[in-house]
């Protein structure tokens, strides 16, 4: 059943597993003993080959040293694509591994999960699998995820986001896959491993980090089990995000943001998203930009559409982000938890329209491997009024939607769209 399905007519609320995980400074030097104990031989390392850096040379030079075979895939893209994932599963079958490794963000691990549901089901297209649980195989290789950024939460949950470029390009699809059978083996959180991570790339994951957590605290699903992680995971952005970027060399900020991450994934796997997510996937579908990008251009927005349904969740989150509350009212307070987290964004250097968006500053650029030909001839963001309604409508049929906290509907996203194109922050200020 849909999850659109449940919420309407059932009050029962699923608890998704999640990895086992190795978490701190030093972590990633388990990978091998990690590995040869999961029963790790030949291992498909997918990742898209962080350039700039050494990293996946180091770890796949210290399984090799623990005695285990290694095939690399460094081809990953930003938003990961369906061919990205389908060229994995013929190297993995080609060389008949029997594991996999990610290495690096969100794209790397969804691209890995996606790879192993296709391979337990012989190699079919992974675009098959879009929705809820609809592998039917739930034995998969074993899979170790290493996240390089604190942003992506991909390590804990069960869900993987895949951009299907079978669709006309004019009207691209990209879509969420949720599979119990898609979650990690393992889970390895380094914040050693966030050290080169660019200051704008930080930035950006760290907006993730905080649509992870506030999204679920005011979901219609009210989950229980998913609030005091949410709101947590909030605070603790709040206060490491700005060290984090720029401070980088500070273990402090490093770590603060590496279990800020790993918590608001623990919560949004169960307590669901909302259309911060929805609107990020459709902007990515048709522009390619980055995803932490998008949600923190989205995320001030969403918070501003929802808050008349949840004031109170609102003028919580304010005081975790260091807002003193006292003698405000819940309105007062939700007002100001918007304005604390219009602060963050500015104080971390992000852009605050879509249309002030650059293919410069997409960081796949420099850590992937570039655009590719089905976005070679896209355009900057346009930011009209087609471009709007066709990112409505994709926001619509997104499946992180049906849990956002006020009701969607074409006519109440629509604005709410196109002030995340054109508008200016300071207007949701007033």
């Amino acid at each position: 059943m849909q999850v659109e399905e449940l919420l309407k007519p059932f009050p029962i609320k699923e608890f998704h597993p999640f990895p086992r995980a190795m978490m701190g400074p030093g972590a990633h030097e388990m990978i091998g003993p990690e590995a040869l104990k999961l029963g790790f031989r030949k291992t498909l390392i997918m990742t898209s080959g962080l350039r700039g850096t050494d990293i996946v040379h180091k770890i796949s030079e210290s399984m090799k040293y623990h005695g285990l075979e290694v095939v690399i895939y460094d081809q990953v893209e930003s938003n990961p694509k369906d061919y990205n994932v389908m060229d994995a599963v013929a190297l993995y079958q080609e060389h008949k591994c029997d594991s996999f490794l990610s290495i690096g963000g969100g794209s790397s691990h969804d691209a890995c999960k996606g790879a192993r549901i296709s391979v337990a089901h012989d190699g079919r297209n992974v675009n098959e699998f879009e929705g809820f649980n609809k592998s039917e195989n739930p034995k998969n290789p074993p899979h170790i995820a290493v996240s390089t950024t604190a942003g992506t939460g991909s390590e804990t949950s069960w869900a993987y986001v895949i951009t299907d470029t079978t669709t006309d390009p004019d009207n691209p699809h990209k879509y969420v896959a949720f599979d119990d059978a898609s979650v990690a083996t393992l889970a390895i959180d380094d914040p050693v491993l966030y050290y080169e991570c660019p200051i704008d790339y930080t930035a950006q994951c760290g907006f993730d980090v905080l649509a992870h957590a506030s999204e679920p605290y005011v979901s219609r699903l009210n989950f229980a089990p998913s609030l005091g992680n949410a709101l947590y995971a909030i605070k603790l952005t709040a206060e490491n995000l700005r060290t984090a970027v720029w401070n980088p060399q500070e273990l402090s900020g490093r770590e603060g943001m590496m279990y800020a991450q790993y918590i608001a994934a623990q919560a949004f796997n169960s307590g669901g998203l909302g259309i911060i997510h929805s609107i990020s996937h459709a902007v990515s579908a048709f522009y390619d930009t980055h995803h932490g990008l998008n949600n923190a251009i989205a995320l001030p927005r969403v918070w501003a559409f929802n808050m008349p349904v949840a004031y109170k969740r609102f003028a919580e989150i304010a005081q975790v982000m260091g807002v003193d509350t006292h003698g405000m009212t819940d309105v007062q307070a939700a007002d100001a938890a918007l304005a604390a987290a219009i602060r963050l964004l500015r104080d971390v250097g992000i852009p605050e329209r879509f249309v002030d968006v650059t293919k410069d500053s997409y960081s796949k650029n420099r850590l992937g491997s570039g655009p590719t030909k089905f976005y070679e001839n896209a355009p900057v963001i346009a930011g009209d009024a087609k471009d709007v309604d066709r990112i409505t409508h994709h926001v619509l049929g997104d499946a992180c939607t049906p849990g956002n906290a006020k009701e969607c509907t074409f006519e109440t996203v629509r604005p709410v769209v196109e002030h995340c194109m054109v508008g200016d922050l300071d207007d949701l200020l007033s």
